[in-house]
């Protein structure tokens, strides 16, 4: 009588022999190369051009916005806002900072002109901040006695922007 074994054979890939089998390309090995090379170094771009291959590898970075910035922009009595209000009863001040609007555009006529009386809610002027016009409304009826920042000028956050008379 003759004996047999059997050998236990598994279905699954042996991952060290899966690994030997896929073997690297030489020009993956490049590349990993030249990427940990320019982590060693700190590097935000490299560029590799040599047989026949051409790499270029850039770090990627958050995008960078320039914001305009206005150089000396002072209120329109010299940048001491306590001397307009010194000056005048009662001013409404900027909410925030922002270049200051009349009006929705630069051919329409001003929400308000001096003299004029507005009433709870009415808008007086835009501020632009960020690409994003932002309406200030007058929160108690008032009449505007004066406008004291000039239409397109920037102004900063609690700087006095009216006159005014509370009705």
């Amino acid at each position: 009588m003759k004996k047999t074994s059997k050998k236990n054979v598994s279905t699954k890939p042996n991952k060290a022999v899966a690994k030997a089998a896929v073997k690297e390309s030489p020009i993956l090995k490049e590349v990993k190369q030249l990427y940990s090379f320019m982590q060693d170094n700190q590097l935000d771009t490299i560029e590799y051009d040599q047989k026949g291959l051409y790499v270029r590898l850039v770090k990627s970075r958050p995008a960078v916005v320039p914001v305009p910035v206005a150089v000396g922009a002072m209120t329109s009595s010299g940048g001491n806002t306590s001397v307009v209000q010194e000056q005048y009863k009662e001013v409404l001040n900027a909410p925030l900072m922002g270049i200051f609007f009349r009006g929705s555009t630069p051919s329409a006529p001003p929400f308000v002109k001096e003299g004029a009386r507005v009433e709870k809610g009415d808008v007086i002027c835009l501020i632009e901040a960020m690409k994003v016009f932002n309406e200030m409304r007058a929160e108690f009826p008032c009449i505007i006695k004066k406008v004291l920042v000039e239409n397109g000028k920037p102004v900063k956050q609690g700087e006095p922007l009216f006159a005014i008379e509370r009705v």
